[in-house]
């Protein structure tokens, strides 16, 4: 036997061995592994059916509750929109009673901005705290109002991290010119004139048609006159 075929035959060999344990190894532990089977099979079921006959049907039943509040919110009745009007839930109730859903959550940003209009800031920032989104528009503005609110408070530290989690969050020619002006505001409230000076620059060169960038010049001359 010549020495290639003497390879091929190691290699059917070990092949053939590692077959035989393999089956061996399930033959000893076949108990098991069915139980494993099993339980995978179970979660997932278990899973599946959670969200199609839990999940979905108070998912449109926490819809049908709010839209209501959201014609409140929409009309600056922010009372109503957060408690109710006697024959619709309010956002506060949704969160309470829809917990589980999409629409929980996005109450949890309608609460917070409705406190934030209405001066209650600790309690915006408790519930814009509590929503999560990756919405490119949404996700910039709550951390913008959890900033506005700790603006507010006086607590400008963490008005400052706000702001920038709004800036770096999403890029877009309508929330980032809006934060990075706020971010200015700070900046030259706290005499830190080059840090200013660095956000209005870039507001003029990446945000020019943007209502901010329209009107920048005169914040970045200003803001030149006592950096010298």
């Amino acid at each position: 036997m010549n020495k290639k075929k003497e390879e091929n035959q190691d290699q059917f060999e070990s092949v053939e061995n590692a077959l035989s344990r393999t089956e061996h190894y399930i033959e000893e532990n076949q108990k098991s592994l069915t139980i494993i089977v099993l339980a995978i099979i179970i979660i997932v079921g278990g899973y599946l059916g959670y969200k199609r006959f839990v999940v979905t049907p108070k998912e449109n039943e926490a819809k049908s509750q709010m839209w209501m509040a959201e014609q409140h919110f929409a009309k600056d009745s922010f009372n109503l929109a957060l408690m109710g009007d006697g024959n619709y839930l309010g956002f506060l109730d949704i969160i309470g009673e829809y917990g589980i859903t999409k629409s929980a959550n996005l109450a949890n940003y309608y609460s917070g901005i409705c406190y934030l209009h209405l001066g209650q800031y600790e309690d915006a920032i408790e519930y814009l705290k509590q929503f999560e989104s990756d919405d490119k528009m949404i996700a910039p503005i709550a951390y913008g109002a959890i900033g506005d609110a700790y603006l507010e408070l006086e607590n400008t530290d963490d008005a400052l991290v706000f702001y920038k989690k709004a800036v770096n969050v999403s890029e877009n020619n309508f929330t980032t010119p809006v934060y990075l002006m706020k971010l200015g505001f700070i900046y030259e409230q706290n005499q830190e004139y080059k840090k200013a000076l660095e956000v209005y620059k870039r507001i003029e060169k990446d945000f020019p048609s943007s209502s901010e960038g329209r009107q920048i010049s005169k914040n970045i001359a200003r803001v030149e006159m006592l950096v010298m």
